[in-house]
C-alpha cells in the first residue's frame, strides 16, 4: 500500500476491523519510510448486477434508484429512514446472493412489495398502485378486497 505523505510502498497493518457498513474492512496502517499512520479501506469488487426491465432492455442495479422509489411510497408516512435503507440494503443482498448476474425488474418489485407490507400498509398500497399500473379504480379495489380476505390487512 502506498503511503499518502511520502509515497513509500512499504506499510504495515496496526489494526483492523469492519466498518459500520458491514461491507468494508477498515485497517490502519503505519508507513515503514516515514513512520505516519493513514486508514485505508478494502471493498470487495463484486460484478455489477443487471436489471432486465419490462421491455427487455438491460441496466445496472442502482441501490439508490430502488431507495428513492421507496421513499416516494412512504412519503408523508410514519417510516423511519433508518427502516427504508434496512429494506434497501435486505433487496440487495437477496439480490445479489441469487447467484445469477440479472435480475428482472418484476423480482425487484416484488421483493419492495413484500418488505413495504411489512413496514407500512399506505406505503405498499401506494407502491402497488403504480408497480401493478391500475387502469382504473376497480381493479385497484380489487387489489385491495383480495389483500383484505387473504388477512394481511386488518
Amino acid at each position: 500500500m502506498k503511503c499518502v505523505y511520502c509515497n513509500c510502498t512499504d506499510s504495515r497493518v496496526i489494526d483492523s476491523r469492519q466498518a459500520e457498513d458491514g461491507s468494508t474492512i477498515r485497517r490502519r496502517r503505519e508507513c515503514t519510510g516515514c513512520g505516519r499512520r493513514f486508514t485505508t479501506y478494502e471493498k470487495i469488487d463484486m460484478v455489477p448486477l443487471m436489471v432486465i426491465k419490462k421491455d427487455s432492455s438491460r441496466e445496472t442495479f442502482d441501490a439508490a434508484k430502488l431507495k428513492a422509489g421507496i421513499i416516494k411510497a412512504c412519503e408523508k408516512r410514519p417510516v423511519s429512514i433508518g427502516s427504508i435503507d434496512a429494506l434497501v440494503r435486505e433487496i440487495e443482498r437477496s439480490a445479489y446472493n441469487s447467484y445469477d448476474q440479472e435480475i428482472t425488474s418484476s423480482a425487484i418489485g416484488e421483493m419492495v412489495m413484500d418488505g413495504l407490507k411489512k413496514l407500512d400498509e399506505v406505503a405498499y398500497v401506494r407502491f402497488a398502485s403504480v408497480y401493478r399500473q391500475f387502469r382504473d379504480v376497480r381493479t385497484f379495489m380489487d387489489e385491495l378486497n383480495k389483500l383484505l380476505v387473504d388477512g394481511e390487512f386488518g
